[in-house]
């Protein structure tokens, strides 16, 4: 019997369509491990920002109060084998287009908590989270922000309750064949392999 088809979804966080070769990229390289990609375009939906309103707690666990792409985006993460946020590094951190988007993912962990090295987070609402790995884009190398993105990956995953995790930072210059090996280390890196 065949094993089912890995699935994967990228919450694109890129404001334009300009950065196809980027995209592209991702998609050939998690194609190559075996994954099946959808790719949610964030800047051609309406997602709006978390409320912070605990309804996803309370009224309607585990689903988003608000009923637009957000909820739906979060219901394709939990259901996927890897998530991937894709992204502009700004000042470190995710575009706002992305940060909307994350923020809406709230449901996905229950607001029970447990210890996690030292801290205290929410303990996972489901049995099975998605692998996290977070590409972000620059024009150019910037040491310190890709400290902090990978910083800001690694809290995500974390709070999101993901089993493994990784995050790459790629220049917007670089070959399609570099940016294909640089994914596919970071699928390496979170147990995916062809």
């Amino acid at each position: 019997m065949r094993p089912p088809p890995r699935r994967a979804v990228v919450l694109d966080g890129i404001s334009t369509s300009g950065e196809n070769k980027v995209r592209d990229s991702l998609i050939e390289a998690t194609g190559e491990a075996g994954l099946n990609a959808k790719v949610i375009a964030l800047r051609d939906l309406e997602v709006a920002a978390c409320q912070g309103c605990f309804g996803c707690w309370i009224r309607i666990p585990g689903e988003c109060v608000i009923p637009d792409a957000g909820r739906d985006a979060a219901r394709t993460v939990i259901q996927s084998d890897l998530a991937v946020f894709l992204t502009p590094v700004t000042f470190g951190g995710y575009s706002s287009t992305l940060k909307k988007a994350v923020d809406r993912l709230i449901p996905l962990v229950s607001p029970y908590f447990r210890r996690v090295g030292g801290e205290v987070h929410h303990r996972p609402r489901y049995r099975r989270h998605p692998r996290l790995i977070g590409v972000g884009l620059l024009d150019r190398s910037d040491p310190e922000a890709e400290t902090v993105f990978a910083q800001l990956v690694e809290r995500n995953a974390i709070n999101l309750c993901t089993p493994a995790h990784a995050a790459v930072v790629v220049r917007t210059d670089e070959e399609p064949a570099v940016l294909r090996q640089r994914v596919r280390g970071a699928l390496k890196e979170v147990g995916i392999q062809p």
